[in-house]
């Protein structure tokens, strides 16, 4: 069950990170809402035992940072 959420979270969130790569003016706000959901995703997908929701979050995680990078959110 907790992977299933996992997943969903994921999936939520990978595709409102496509929306930021593609609008710039949601583009910091946005991946950083991004990278908290994603860490909230993969945490939830620790705690079950199939770790396809954690590697999905951990996938999720990485895009975000990249696109934070692209910004210049993190120097």
């Amino acid at each position: 069950m907790f992977n299933l959420i996992s997943l969903l979270i994921g999936i939520v969130t990978f595709i409102f990170l496509v929306v930021v790569f593609i609008v710039p003016l949601v583009g910091g706000i946005g991946a950083w809402l991004a990278l908290v959901a994603a860490i909230i995703a993969t945490g939830i997908g620790q705690l079950s035992s199939s770790k396809t929701g954690r590697n999905f979050g951990i996938f999720v995680i990485l895009v975000a940072l990249l696109r934070i990078s692209i910004g210049g959110g993190i120097l």
